[in-house]
C-alpha cells in the first residue's frame, strides 16, 4: 500500500467527534472567565483553533450559534438563497428588455 493510500485508510476510520451545544458554551466560558485557552484546550483533548472557531461562531451568531446539525442559521442561508434568486430574475428582466428594444426597433 502506498503512503497515500496508508493515510487515508487510518482517516477513514477515525470518526469524527462531536460536541453539543452545551459543551461548547461551557468550554467558551471558562476561557472568558480567565482559564487560558490553551488550558482549556489541555483540558478537553480539543485544539484551540477548534475553541477560537466556537468563539467566533458564539460571536457572530450569538443565540443562534450551534442550533445543530446542518440547520444552524437557516435564517442566513434563507438570505442568500433570496438574494441569489433576486439576481437571477435581474438578469432576466434586463435579457427581456434588451429584447424588447429590439423587437420594437425593428417594427
Amino acid at each position: 500500500m502506498t503512503k497515500k493510500g496508508a493515510v487515508a485508510a487510518r482517516t477513514a476510520a477515525v470518526k469524527r467527534r462531536t460536541f453539543t451545544r452545551e459543551f461548547k458554551l461551557k468550554v467558551i466560558r471558562e476561557v472568558e472567565a480567565g482559564k487560558s485557552q490553551a488550558q482549556v484546550a489541555r483540558e478537553y483533548q480539543i485544539t484551540e483553533n477548534t475553541i477560537s472557531k466556537w468563539r467566533r461562531q458564539q460571536r457572530q451568531y450569538q443565540n443562534r450559534a450551534f442550533a445543530g446539525r446542518g440547520h444552524a442559521y437557516t435564517d442566513e442561508a434563507r438570505m442568500h438563497e433570496l438574494e441569489r434568486m433576486v439576481g437571477r430574475l435581474t438578469m432576466e428582466n434586463d435579457f427581456l428588455k434588451k429584447l424588447l428594444q429590439k423587437l420594437e426597433s425593428e417594427s
